[in-house]
């Protein structure tokens, strides 16, 4: 452990200053000695790896021994180690350092590092200590009413490997016996008021107490994450992923975390959050691409329209797509299937009421593609029980002769036929199928919007992926082709430098068992921005943590879906009687006082029981209620567009409605192409109120919001989620005259709530 260092009597003269570059200049020292033994740790790793891969060497030109297994074994966990900590201590250069503790201990008043993993010096003393350690706890959880210990808190913000600023917390003056001095204006308010870039910062130095107790909660059960825009939601649960993996990482990391977001610009954005805390250990998945793992390939971020949405999330859909894979393939005839063979003369027959029977016991416990062997052989035997004692044939044979007849065989491949998920929900192109699927479940209107959805052989939409999983889970596996052989060499192989392990050697498989799932599981599953999860999509996300521990993070506030209580019907059917644990954050540190005192107004009368956090900043700027004509839309829009690129230092978002926005985008890139530099430019998103969920900019521009309220089937809500993207300046853009969202909106000057 590092101690406090003897402050000079001069060091209290020195101005502002000059004390900044006093202290810049020890930590830039501190910072130098961990960069140099991180060298050293690479090195070692690097040269490791390559020794790993020299212990064992064949030309492949004569038999393995056997005696040679043990030192395959030796190579390939050799090898496996030193790469793993190569590309963590490769992972971590960037902005490793960025904590300080200085304690006040009776016994050892010493000085801790912070960072993202844990580094020691020549003699094994820490130079870093990792920030899911238990040491590192105080940094996070201290207060000045619960200081535990800590005089000061100091937070690094480096740039690469250079320390480039620094902000102070004094949380304990009365123990501040070597006057330490506090550089800055606090770890979080300067946190808050920096730029933001297009990709999420990792806030873990800036992380309050109520966030860190939700990040170390216990793992068993579902620990449920709430609070309004901005209180840091989607951090504290990546955070709390990084945590359970150090402090369980047996149970983790064998099982896997799958975290779940709304879409890809989401993913994109939090893409090396994980990462960068040490942890790659980690499947990122938007909700769209859940259902790859059994669906190889399949993947969407395109939406619906809200209508469709709706139907299509709705768990009506289980009982459509259950009655959809029972009808026949041919609905032309309007005859359900029935049987009919001879034997020796005799015309044996089961009816479309007996066969239907027959088929429903048998899904009653196997499913569709996994049961034709099952249901052949129950109709085979119903058949063969009408075979006359009196016929002259062995009763041993008749089942051979039944099952070998050209009419039985049609017969199968009609009603019993292997089907895959996406060949079964494009039938709902037909309106007839459709109809008939859907009789008595969904009215004449939700089923034209399912129909017409298909017919038009659009690719997948993100509410599909969740109706193709359902049908995996009904269907089972597609059995593969008895016939299909599968190529011995890899084609071009001769140019391929190939490196086996023994571990590629013990998981090679002969035949998968059709009998297992196929989807992956995982040992904890945490789905960010939970609201807007429909009910169909709840199900196929069970399916990967049916064992699991869960962490839900989400506001009902911002949900896109209209039935909030289908939501939260979905959410407590997942807890049901597991232990259960709730956090509720309170404090708004993303939007100013001025633009969350907007948007409360504009949705606490559609919502009354919105969780509406404290906002604690202030920007000095209200926003900016301003309306155009649709002949100057294009024009005006990129007037305050290069307005506000000046005025903030970050990201621009123009959130736009679905209908306008492709248009929108441009036009605008072509005008403002000609009046900006690139570098502004790039500085410009387009996403749209869907994909802003989760996401924040320096400056907003909200188009048309009565539009964005009336194309989306959350309505307002979805509104109040595009008002609360900014940092620090919002305008919004009526067109035509002001909207009807701002019935009752006033934006005087408020008063910040305390923290």
């Amino acid at each position: 452990m590092d101690h406090w260092p003897k402050r000079d009597e001069e060091d209290s003269t020195l101005t502002e200053a000059e004390l900044l570059a006093h202290e810049l200049a020890t930590e830039q020292a501190h910072v130098d000695a961990v960069y140099a033994r991180l060298d050293q740790a690479t090195d070692t790793a690097r040269n490791a790896a390559r020794s790993g891969q020299n212990l064992f060497r064949s030309e492949r030109d004569t038999w393995m021994r056997e005696e040679d297994g043990t030192a395959l074994f030796e190579r390939d966990a050799f090898s496996y180690q030193a790469a793993r900590r190569l590309a963590e201590l490769d992972a971590e250069h960037e902005g490793l350092v960025f904590g300080r503790l200085d304690l006040d201990d009776p016994e050892d008043r010493e000085v801790r590092y912070i960072g993202r993993i844990g580094v020691r010096d020549d003699e094994y003393e820490p130079l870093v200590i990792d920030w899911r350690a238990r040491a590192a706890e105080p940094f996070y959880r201290a207060t000045p009413q619960r200081p535990m210990d800590v005089v000061r808190r100091r937070v690094l913000r480096c740039r690469n490997d250079r320390v480039v600023g620094i902000e102070d917390d004094l949380l304990d003056a009365e123990s501040n016996v070597h006057n330490l001095p506090v550089v800055g204006e606090g770890a979080l308010m300067a946190s808050l008021a920096r730029a933001r870039g297009t990709r999420m910062r990792d806030i873990v130095a800036t992380i309050q107490s109520e966030q860190d107790e939700a990040i170390r909660a216990d793992y068993p059960g579902v620990t449920v994450i709430s609070g309004g825009p901005g209180t840091g939601k989607t951090v504290v649960a990546l955070h709390r992923a990084a945590y359970l993996l150090y402090s369980h990482r047996r149970r983790f990391e064998r099982g896997g975390v799958l975290v779940v977001g709304p879409g890809p610009v989401f993913m994109n954005y939090i893409e090396r959050v994980l990462p960068s805390l040490g942890e790659d250990s980690v499947t990122l998945r938007s909700i769209g691409s859940i259902v790859s793992d059994v669906l190889p390939g399949v993947a969407s971020d395109t939406v619906d329209d809200a209508d469709t949405a709706v139907v299509k999330g709705s768990l009506k859909m289980v009982t459509v797509l259950r009655t959809l894979v029972n009808l026949p393939l041919d609905l032309t005839t309007g005859l359900a299937p029935s049987v009919r063979v001879t034997i020796k003369g005799e015309v044996l027959s089961l009816s479309a009421d007996q066969v239907a029977r027959i088929r429903a016991g048998i899904l009653s416990h196997q499913r569709v593609n996994l049961a034709r062997e099952s249901a052949q052989k129950a109709v085979v035997a119903a058949l063969a029980q009408q075979v006359p004692e009196e016929t002259d044939v062995e009763a041993d044979q008749v089942p051979d002769m039944i099952a070998d007849q050209a009419a039985f065989r049609t017969f199968m491949d009609a009603w019993w036929p292997s089907l895959s998920a996406p060949q079964v929900l494009r039938r709902l192109a037909d309106p007839a199928v459709t109809a008939r699927a859907a009789e008595g479940v969904l009215r004449p209107e939700q089923q034209r919007l399912l129909s017409e959805s298909y017919a038009r052989e659009a690719p997948w939409t993100v509410a599909d992926t969740a109706l193709l999983d359902e049908l995996v889970a009904i269907l089972g596996p597609v059995p593969s082709e008895p016939d299909a052989e599968q190529p011995v060499f890899i084609e071009g192989g001769e140019s391929v430098a190939e490196f086996v392990t023994t571990s590629d050697v013990w998981e090679r498989k002969a035949d998968p068992d059709l009998r297992e799932d196929t989807h992956e599981t995982y040992a904890h599953v945490l789905v960010d921005e939970a609201q807007d999860v429909t009910p169909m999509q709840w199900r196929m996300l069970r399916r990967r943590g049916s064992q699991a521990s869960w962490t839900v993070v989400g506001d009902l506030a911002q949900s896109s879906w209209p039935d909030l209580e289908e939501v939260g019907r979905a959410v407590r059917e997942l807890i049901g009687n597991a232990p259960h644990r709730d956090f509720r954050l309170s404090v708004n540190y993303r939007s100013p006082a001025e633009v969350f005192n907007l948007a409360k107004q504009v949705v606490e009368p559609h919502y009354p029981d919105a969780d509406l956090p404290r906002a604690v900043r202030s920007t000095g700027h209200e926003p900016e209620l301003l309306t155009t004509t649709e002949a100057a839309l294009v024009a005006d829009l990129a007037d305050v567009i290069d307005r506000l690129t000046d005025e903030v230092g970050g990201t621009v978002g123009v959130i736009a409605p679905p209908s306008r926005r492709e248009a929108l985008r441009g036009a605008l890139q072509r005008r403002l192409a000609t009046r900006m530099n690139p570098a502004n430019l790039d500085r410009i998103l387009f996403p749209s109120p869907l994909e802003a969920k989760g996401l924040e900019y320096d400056g907003v521009v909200v188009v048309d919001p009565d539009a964005i309220v009336a194309e989306s089937p959350g309505g307002i809500r979805v509104l109040y989620v595009a008002l609360t993207r900014p940092t620090q300046r919002l305008v919004t853009l009526d067109v035509g005259r002001p909207g009807a969202w701002r019935q009752g909106v006033a934006v005087p000057a408020p008063e910040l709530e305390p923290a």
